[in-house]
């Protein structure tokens, strides 16, 4: 069932969140055969809410409307992560659980999930600038950071901005099938599924060093990518035996050599798709990977994505050029 949606309003809401909801769940295209919902903005602080951006919001509906609802959905909002919630506003979220409808959230929504003690045993996620976070305040959640939503039965969690799309119609491809989901995402010109997660996305420095016993050894071996390389060869290179090394690296970079090294040809892989037009075999043999198989067995590992794919997200078609 998803005929009735209302989307709950917080003080400073995002703009872009709430318009998400809006279009994939408010907009009538009735004329083109779709199903219609009924839709409503519930505000849940007064009649006028602020939203980050600087303008008001102001909505006539208020915590009753949650009640009929068949889905109650929460975007993100400035301050998510340190503000309390009204205590009507955590019960009436309960309530929606209670009775069988279900809830989402979009980005630091999640917090307001987790303060009505929605997420505790279930998966979940956020941006995954606040997942960290998310995690220590509900440690009874189980926080998944790489992904781009979580649906755990009533409870469904989306990560960061566009993210909230891609779970938005994941609901209405349960609830009306793929076909009406496709119409949905081709009018709003975004892809009905998106490949991956949220890795994808992260920009992750490498761990570097507290001081300087293993410097040598990492600037030899980001110049040696392409190279084959074990603790003992690495050792040898630091003048030093293999147990010390393994555990002087450990030490200063917080990770063992192989996932160092792991970590930064995945990083260089990243580079060159995204800049070259170098084929999956050169890049694989750059990057110490050997070839196209492993390169995208390693790269689905880090990033949950295929190198195909991280490249048609970051580099784009080859056609496309910018206006003049």
């Amino acid at each position: 069932m998803l005929k009735n949606v209302a989307v709950l309003l917080l003080d400073e809401v995002h703009p872009f969140e709430l318009g998400v909801l809006c279009e994939v769940f408010g907009l009538d295209r009735s004329d083109e055969g779709l199903p219609v919902t009924d839709f409503a903005v519930v505000s849940a602080e007064g009649p006028a809410l602020r939203t980050h951006a600087g303008f008001t919001i102001s909505t006539p509906h208020g915590l009753d409307r949650l009640e009929e609802a068949d889905l109650v959905a929460v975007p993100a909002g400035s301050h998510f992560m340190e503000r309390t919630y009204p205590e009507e506003v955590l019960d009436a979220l309960r309530r929606t659980v209670e009775r069988g409808a279900r809830v989402l959230s979009v980005c630091s929504g999640a917090y307001v999930l987790g303060a009505a003690g929605l997420l505790d045993g279930r998966r979940c996620t956020t941006h995954w600038r606040h997942a960290e976070e998310l995690a220590r305040r509900f440690p009874e959640a189980r926080v998944e950071p790489d992904v781009l939503y979580v649906d755990d039965g009533t409870v469904i969690t989306s990560a960061g901005t566009a993210a909230g799309i891609d779970a938005a119609l994941h609901l209405v491809r349960q609830a009306h099938g793929p076909a009406v989901a496709n119409a949905v995402a081709r009018r709003m010109v975004v892809p009905p599924h998106r490949d991956g997660g949220q890795a994808q996305y992260i920009k992750r420095p490498l761990p570097r060093t507290r001081c300087d016993t293993v410097g040598d050894t990492l600037a030899w071996m980001e110049r040696h990518l392409d190279q084959e390389m074990s603790v003992e060869q690495l050792a040898a290179q630091a003048h030093m035996s293999p147990r010390t090394f393994a555990r002087r690296f450990q030490q200063e970079t917080g990770t063992t050599p192989y996932r160092w090294l792991l970590r930064q040809r995945v990083l260089l892989a990243q580079h060159l798709l995204e800049t070259s037009e170098e084929t999956m075999d050169t890049i694989a043999g750059r990057t110490g990977f050997g070839n196209a198989a492993a390169l995208r067995h390693q790269f689905v590992r880090s990033l949950g994505t295929t190198p195909n794919a991280y490249r048609r997200t970051f580099r784009g078609p080859a056609g496309i050029t910018e206006a003049a």
